[in-house]
């Protein structure tokens, strides 16, 4: 008989972000990896000698700092500073230009949404909302497309992917606690639906990654137009409805037979334990009502102008406020990831240096050359989506790639502001490994030690690369899809 575990509408909030570990263990400079890559770095030193004194120091901190995220074993906003900084010593960037990014507007944006999302996940209403959802649903194939559909929405109250992946986390954990025995087969299916529509639909929102603030900053940086929030609503929702629904139905199919997806479920609020039926609590009807004004202040942003940061940051502000707040400011202060933050505004100068230094004109020229409009675009598509094999931060790809795109872009034709946010959309696919993506590894950690009775069955690493096999040519197609008719149908047009 299955034993159905005890559900907390109270989950402690998790750490977004894992712990950044101590830097300072004694190093081992005689290691091959390690003389390999200063020989790497040498050469790019020497190679780059016939560039100007910044684009060589430029490049040459770049390809070190690449070096240490694919290879080395520190933490990559260390490396991330110690490349903007050593990029500040070689006067490519000024003190000023590397301090900026940290009062950013986009900065804070990420600030207020961190603490609106640690109040949400511990009101517990992701559970409410799954209660209330799943009993109204009757079939497998249709408990798969609401949760998916769910899982889309959270793109708008909780920033970044590694915070939406922890906030759904126990959803599932609650699913294998009350689906009946004959379905206990869909909670493989849910372990590898749920991650992977997290990563697809961050493209639904400017904070669901902070790539795509770095995207924003870098145009900006350039002087080209910005993405406005409901800008980027208007063109990165339909991607990733069409994107939630699609895998999700490809996850199913693989892992299920067509008799299975035709199985009825009967799954009722009460299943879920007492905790989460009744009324709502207090801190759950403030919890809701502050974050529906600020997503609703997002939404409707091009009637009131104010700046979605600053709607953040009053949000954050009532919801720890004694009065009609939920939370404490002080706990809940230490929950925002200082550690993704730092690193966005390390990779914001590290990409600005690239731009303003030149690097990014030569290295994108001798690159790609003259390519043709539409092989340029696809190119951007088919290397962004690639990229995660080599370098596995989403925002370490953005800083990359972005200041390349951006430069050479108006040369061949192709609109700058439409190649960036193309290239943004499609390194959100990063599936091939547990380590490719936090959401991956969240669900995915089950595997690598003892399984407490409440834990989600893991998926394998085999299971998950037969999975991105299956949805890379899909997300190619879908892409081109968008880059040549949706986007440009919605206004993002794509040459000059």
């Amino acid at each position: 008989m299955l034993q159905r575990s005890t559900i907390s509408s109270n989950p402690p909030a998790p750490r977004l972000l894992p712990k950044v570990g101590r830097q300072f263990a004694k190093p081992d400079f005689l290691t091959a990896r390690t003389v390999v890559g200063v020989l790497v770095v040498a050469s790019a030193w020497i190679l780059t000698s016939g560039f100007s004194p910044e684009a060589q120091a430029t490049l040459t901190v770049f390809v070190a700092a690449i070096w240490l995220w694919v290879f080395g074993s520190l933490n990559d906003t260390y490396v991330a500073l110690g490349a903007a900084s050593a990029l500040v010593l070689a006067n490519v960037l000024s003190a000023e230009e590397f301090f900026a990014a940290l009062g950013d507007d986009t900065t804070w944006l990420l600030i207020g949404a961190f603490i609106l999302s640690a109040a949400v996940t511990q009101s517990g209403l992701a559970l409410r909302a799954t209660a209330w959802l799943s009993h109204r649903v009757s079939t497998a194939r249709g408990l798969v497309h609401l949760m998916a559909f769910a899982v889309t929405l959270t793109a708008f109250a909780v920033p970044a992917t590694s915070g939406r992946a922890a906030l759904v986390l126990p959803v599932l954990v609650a699913l294998r606690g009350v689906l009946p025995a004959p379905q206990q087969w869909l909670v493989k299916v849910l372990a590898l639906v749920l991650p992977t529509v997290v990563l697809f639909t961050a493209a639904a929102s400017l904070i669901g990654a902070g790539a795509h603030l770095i995207t924003v900053q870098i145009l900006s940086t350039n002087e080209l137009p910005e993405i406005s929030f409901t800008r980027w609503i208007v063109l990165g929702l339909p991607y990733a409805l069409v994107m939630a629904h699609v895998s999700a139905e490809v996850v199913l199919r693989m892992f299920s037979t067509s008799a299975q997806r035709a199985e009825g479920i009967v799954l009722k609020s009460t299943d879920f334990g007492e905790t989460v039926t009744g009324t709502l609590s207090t801190g759950q009807k403030r919890s809701m009502a502050v974050l529906g004004a600020a997503v609703a202040l997002w939404f409707s942003e091009p009637l009131h102008g104010i700046d979605p940061a600053l709607v953040a940051v009053l949000a954050a502000l009532l919801m720890c406020s004694p009065q009609v707040g939920c939370v404490d400011f002080k706990d809940t202060i230490r929950q925002v990831p200082w550690n993704l933050l730092l690193f966005m505004a390390a990779t914001i100068a590290m990409s600005q240096a690239l731009l303003s230094s030149g690097a990014a004109d030569v290295l994108a020229s001798a690159i790609l050359g003259a390519a043709h409009p539409m092989l340029f675009v696809a190119l951007v598509i088919l290397v962004s989506s690639a990229a995660h094999l080599v370098i596995q931060s989403r925002s370490a790809r953005s800083a990359v790639l972005i200041p390349l795109v951006v430069a050479t872009a108006p040369a061949i034709g192709v609109n700058p502001v439409a190649a960036a946010f193309i290239s943004t959309v499609a390194a959100g696919f990063c599936h091939t490994l547990p380590s490719s993506a936090k959401p991956l590894a969240i669900f995915a950690s089950a595997e690598t030690g003892a399984k407490p009775s409440d834990e989600p069955a893991a998926f394998s690493t085999r299971e998950l690369m037969r999975v991105a096999a299956a949805l890379f040519p899909v997300h190619l197609i879908v892409m081109g899809l968008f880059a040549w008719l949706i986007w440009p149908a919605l206004g993002l047009n794509l040459y000059l």
